[in-house]
């Protein structure tokens, strides 16, 4: 039968036989190779928004493998119910059931839909920070990402197909071609670049309104290749903390909390961002203002996955274009830790290639990508017309 398109996020019929053969691809993805799991391991699949079909196939893929699954079934339109007259007692409540689905199991799979990108951009201010401290920073900073294996994506949507410019048809395509890929050989052809990353001390990138100078010498380098992220591609570490001076002019439109920014700029000194504006520029600040931590940087990072080539107001998508860049605000991960501690981690993303203004990136004195094109030899399997052949 053939995928389907308009059907596409409705309840899929039960008839096992129906099931599209790119969420079996994808699934098999996410059990076996990013989890790596092992008959006996436990998975927790949190699907928000997501159609039954694929969370189906999740569980019966897990099953075949011998793996345990849990399935913790979430909605934004009722987590935006549940925010609107949240105390802190209610998302300590929250928090508490939800620490124990996370400290239960060896890994984790999060399944994130959007029918609405803006579902929570009326939940005030407070009560963001509130989930952020009680539900994000507490279960999913201090326990999933330190202690499980896990794994995060998008579920494709209209609301996706309308942000990425694309029919529904088309946008489908494009998410199982990007998400399913072959991860095995990004994470060969990256090696070169995270070996460069951890042997580099200073980082100049510039670019339109873009100066920035930083150090990145002693923070590891981390390879994303489908282990933690789909879609995936791109190394990231962080700068020392108090090192950036300069200032940087994102070009990516970006969401957070609901609301959209645009043409991002940032003014750093000793590391702390001390001007900083967009198209949203008081929601900007507040967010900047959220804690001691979330002026400074918690992540840098080179993106160059082949497929992705435009933005589409998604993160997980965005943050892995050819031939860009992010620098995040907020929180750093603890295995490339600056000394940044935050409730935000907000990834902004510069993209390099020449219809967007282009830019270079230098590492000690050292031109390594210009114009989004990696330079040097031992780099160029990263390039587009490599790793996407």
């Amino acid at each position: 039968m053939p995928p389907p398109t308009a059907e596409f996020n409705r309840m899929q019929p039960s008839d096992e036989t129906m099931t599209d053969p790119r969420f079996t691809k994808l699934a098999q993805t996410l059990i076996h190779y990013s989890c790596e799991l092992q008959a006996g391991e436990k998975v927790l699949i949190e699907a928000i928004d997501t159609p039954a079909a694929f969370t189906k196939e999740l569980v019966r893929v897990a099953h075949e493998a011998g793996v345990v699954p849990n399935v913790l079934l979430k909605s934004k339109e009722v987590l935006r119910r549940l925010l609107l007259g949240a105390t802190e007692a209610q998302l300590d409540l929250m928090a508490a059931s939800e620490e124990t689905y996370m400290k239960g199991v060896d890994a984790y799979i999060g399944v994130r839909g959007a029918p609405n990108v803006s579902e929570l951009s009326d939940v005030p201010q407070e009560k963001q920070k509130l989930y952020e401290r009680y539900i994000w920073k507490r279960v999913h900073m201090e326990i999933r990402v330190s202690d499980t294996r896990w794994v995060v994506l998008r579920w494709p949507n209209p609301s996706m197909a309308q942000l990425a410019e694309r029919s529904t048809e088309e946008f489908e395509d494009f998410y199982f071609r990007v998400c399913t890929m072959d991860y095995e050989r990004m994470s060969e052809a990256l090696q070169p670049l995270r070996a460069l990353m951890e042997a580099t001390d200073r980082v100049h990138i510039k670019g339109p309104g873009t100066d920035l100078r930083f150090s990145i010498a002693g923070i590891p380098a981390m390879p994303c290749d489908g282990k933690r992220n789909i879609p995936d591609g791109e190394v990231f570490t962080a700068p020392v903390k108090d090192s950036i001076e300069g200032t940087i002019q994102y070009n990516t439109p970006t969401i957070y909390q609901g609301v959209t920014h645009e043409d991002v700029f940032f003014r750093f000194e000793q590391g702390k961002i001390v001007e900083a504006r967009s198209t949203a520029t008081e929601h900007l600040n507040e967010v900047l203002d959220s804690d001691e931590g979330s002026r400074y940087i918690g992540e840098f990072s080179l993106g160059f996955h082949p497929h992705i080539l435009e933005p589409m107001k998604d993160i997980l998508f965005d943050e892995k274009i050819a031939g860009s860049m992010h620098l995040t605000p907020g929180n750093a991960y603890d295995t490339a830790f600056n000394g940044n501690r935050s409730q935000i981690h907000w990834d902004l993303v510069l993209i390099q290639r020449p219809e967007y203004g282009g830019g270079e990136v230098w590492f000690d004195d050292v031109l390594i990508r210009k114009d989004g094109t990696f330079v040097l030899p031992e780099l160029a399997e990263l390039n587009p017309d490599k790793l996407g052949a």
